[in-house]
């Protein structure tokens, strides 16, 4: 009895050896698309008053978890059945991410919001209402992400046992999920933490230097995620037509990967933008 037990013991050490080194693999493949990730989400999750960071930040982390709690069963049930619908999601999926990073370039260049006098009562529903769109788009756009994450992290595991790609693939998700909303939880509290060293060093000597930069570097920060988290949705949109789609992968061989998937990425995003356009007016004409 006692033997079995030990054998058992022995057998889930060897299975969590085995994830570990598949999981680091893993990890290292999706390196990239966590740099995007992060990148991406840090620009969403910014832009709030102090108080509201941490809870749209958690309210975020709430729905990638349960985008990760969807995602994997289906990857890993459509990877033993239907393989191809994978790469039809992962499409359809890049021309949402790069419909979201176009569509910002051409809000910046082409749509510049006036401001308008406004009441206090109308500001606050505005960004109550502001607020809302921001945490569904960037759950909608982690969904997207986390596909990819998730199906790459499967790529490495293919040959393995149904445990070990069910294991690899949740410790990847749970990793990236922690390791990306953590890093931004960091990155949006700069000011905070900035503001606590200057009251705590009397503001003088090397804390409240320190803290002056916290507080002087976090709008640098916010703005170099807004640039970086458009150009990876751009990138990442034009990487997964680049990969999933046959023709375009072969398509200007000598043109540099990134300059490609750029190319691609912004494509994708000006057709969708113009789909949506003529939705929107026939969907006018209709009502009318």
């Amino acid at each position: 009895m006692a033997s079995g037990f030990f054998a058992i013991l022995d057998d889930i050490a060897t299975l969590m050896d085995d994830v570990a080194v598949t999981a680091k693999v893993a990890t290292q493949k999706t390196a990239g698309i966590l740099g995007d990730d992060l990148a991406v989400n840090a620009e969403k999750s910014t832009g709030f008053v102090s108080s509201r960071e941490i809870p749209v930040l958690w309210a975020i982390t709430k729905g990638s978890f349960i985008n990760k709690l969807i995602i994997v069963p289906i990857a890993l049930l459509l990877n033993l059945f239907l393989p191809v619908a994978i790469k039809i999601v992962l499409v359809l999926g890049g021309f949402y991410l790069a419909y979201e990073g176009v569509e910002k370039i051409v809000e910046y260049f082409f749509h510049k919001k006036q401001e308008t006098a406004t009441s206090t009562d109308e500001v606050k529903n505005e960004d109550a209402a502001l607020e809302k769109a921001k945490i569904k788009s960037a759950i909608t756009t982690d969904f997207i992400l986390s596909v990819e994450i998730v199906i790459i992290a499967l790529s490495t595991v293919l040959d393995k046992t149904l445990s070990i790609q069910i294991l690899t693939v949740s410790v990847v998700s749970i990793l990236a999920t922690v390791g990306v909303y953590g890093i931004v939880a960091l990155i949006v509290r700069m000011d905070d933490l900035g503001f606590r060293f200057i009251r705590k060093s009397n503001e003088k000597g090397l804390l409240n230097s320190i803290g002056v930069l916290l507080v002087k570097t976090l709008p640098i920060v916010i703005k170099t995620f807004a640039v970086v988290g458009t150009l990876a949705l751009i990138l990442v949109s034009g990487g997964i037509f680049v990969h999933n789609i046959e023709y375009l992968h072969h398509f200007l061989p000598k043109w540099p990967v990134l300059l490609k998937e750029a190319t691609f990425g912004v494509i994708g995003g000006l057709l969708m933008i113009g789909v949506i356009t003529v939705g929107k007016k026939l969907m006018a004409l209709f009502k009318s």
